[in-house]
């Protein structure tokens, strides 16, 4: 089973690299680009049939390793 989680900044978190991207993208002539956030995606694959059963693993790594919670949301997209 295939699963990709996207972690992003919570709003009102300042986003460095976010405005450093928009600052060049913008230098590169992408004049209608407002604003710009980052963010990571980890593609998981698990070994497991059970969405229900993977979808709490999931949540747990989120927790543990892959978001910093206090600063970031995550989203877990299973297929």
């Amino acid at each position: 089973m295939k699963a990709r989680v996207i972690v992003t900044l919570k709003n009102g978190v300042l986003d460095p690299q976010g405005k450093a991207i928009e600052g060049a993208l913008g230098g590169l002539g992408f004049g209608d680009v407002g604003s710009v956030r980052q963010g990571k995606v980890f593609d998981v694959e698990l070994t497991g049939s059970n969405k229900d059963a993977a979808r709490n693993e999931l949540e747990q790594m989120c927790e543990k390793l892959l978001a910093n919670t206090v600063i970031e949301n995550y989203a877990i997209e299973i297929a």
